[in-house]
């Protein structure tokens, strides 16, 4: 059952009670009080320029546990040579920018609209949204972005226009932090290559309310 959202009420259904594809509900606003509420709940949104505003919550979350990394031979050696200079919320806005504009193989447009741009980067001008750059001298050639809920990055996006950067990015995420969990919400063969794998809502539900 999808459930039709309120702009004057910031409330969610129980996840639990999503569609077998994850939508839970539609409707209701970007506002920063319901992302924030949404993602401590496990629920995100992704919909496209002309559609209502979706939310999501997946019965199966693909993730990666940074203590299960797997870092092929050749990412170590781009690390160890420097290939790459790799920042933290030095340029959250481009970041969020170049997710939105690169080109994606069997995927037409972009579900990173105007409106969920302006969103996030208000999300991360007080905190909760960041990003992570990975930079080739003075130009931006990778990175990603996503909201840090308590242990978890909850990843929303990330671009490459360089071999090895996003996954440079990620890894870095991974090795450079004290993340309990990385949230990748879907999976592919690239996150899967680095050690991803899939837990059910409960189990995710659990990583998410942690602290400590």
């Amino acid at each position: 059952m999808v459930f039709k959202l309120l702009e004057d009420e910031i409330v969610f259904p129980d996840p639990a009670l999503a569609d077998p594809d994850g939508l839970l509900a539609i409707g209701g606003d970007l506002h920063m009080e319901r992302l924030l509420l949404a993602y401590e709940n496990g629920i995100f949104p992704w919909f496209s320029e002309d559609d209502p505003i979706c939310w999501f919550s997946p019965h199966e979350r693909c993730v990666i546990f940074p203590e299960n990394l797997k870092v092929s031979k050749s990412m170590k050696k781009v690390s160890k040579d420097g290939v790459f200079r790799i920042s933290m919320n030095e340029a959250f806005k481009e970041v969020i920018m170049h997710c939105a504009s690169v080109e994606r193989k069997d995927q037409n447009g972009t579900w990173i609209t105007s409106e969920m741009q302006e969103a996030y980067i208000n999300l991360h001008v007080n905190g909760y949204a960041h990003s992570v750059e990975v930079w080739q001298g003075d130009k931006l050639v990778g990175g990603l972005y996503g909201i840090l809920v308590n242990r978890v990055f909850c990843g929303e996006s990330m671009f490459s226009l360089v071999s090895n950067a996003s996954k440079s990015a990620l890894i870095w995420l991974c090795e450079r932090s004290r993340l309990l969990m990385i949230d990748c919400q879907m999976p592919n063969d690239h996150l899967m290559s680095l050690g991803a794998e899939m837990i059910d809502r409960e189990t995710y539900l659990k990583c998410l309310k942690r602290k400590a």
